[in-house]
């Protein structure tokens, strides 16, 4: 697995490319550069992982239950492997993940999973019901995977004493396709008393980049 370390100091974040994205995109895509300012300064420190999804959601020559193992072999080499390389470089106190369409999906997921050790997440037009992606099949890990499905149903206080404690922000656009998604999931927080933030921006074709890099620099 191959990654990037951008910064030096500043709240660390780990950054996940869109559907079936490389490590490189962000940069290649100038969300980097839309925050290079913040960087150069030690305010922020960017940690940009590669994905599985090839080999996990959008795996559709191996049975479902597969896909959602190797999604779960992938969150264990976040929360063992780069955490433990981040934890080496930056010892702030604050840790955080960012991610654009379906990097917002893990951004979330991992977060909501972990409130204990990610204290934030910035999900920009991320869509969150996955369990579309696997033509019906449902276990365990497809419920606990799903970020709409168990926050429906959270009631553990130790989860939700930390997710109050946390920043979560939505962003999404008036014509993104993932508005509905980033609606719902907020709606879910309101439920559960959980403090976030959904900006609804007026972009058009706020699902792309130009959008993302204007999220970037407005809410990192």
């Amino acid at each position: 697995m191959e990654l990037l370390v951008f910064g030096h100091a500043g709240v660390p974040a780990i950054v996940f490319p869109t559907s079936q994205g490389r490590f490189f995109e962000f940069e290649d895509r100038g969300m980097i550069a839309s925050v290079a300012h913040k960087i150069d300064a030690g305010q922020l420190q960017f940690f940009c992982v590669d994905s599985v999804d090839a080999e996990s959601w959008y795996n559709r020559n191996v049975p479902p239950r597969w896909r959602i193992a190797r999604q779960v072999q992938f969150e264990n080499y976040v929360v063992d492997e780069v955490l433990a390389l981040l934890r080496q470089k930056n010892h702030d106190s604050h840790c955080i993940t960012v991610g654009a369409s379906f990097g917002g999906y893990h951004a979330v997921d991992i977060a909501l999973r972990h409130p204990d050790t990610f204290t934030g997440f910035l999900s920009m037009s991320g869509a969150f019901d996955v369990s579309t992606f696997l033509r019906g099949y449902y276990d365990d890990d497809v419920y606990f995977h799903t970020p709409p499905h168990y926050i429906a149903n959270m009631g553990d206080p130790w989860f939700l004493d930390r997710y109050r404690r946390n920043t979560y922000l939505l962003g999404t656009g008036n014509d993104d396709q993932c508005l509905g998604q980033n609606e719902y999931l907020a709606g879910l927080f309101r439920a559960k008393g959980i403090p976030h933030r959904l900006d609804v921006w007026g972009d058009w074709n706020s699902h792309d980049w130009p959008t993302w890099k204007r999220m970037m620099n407005e809410y990192l």
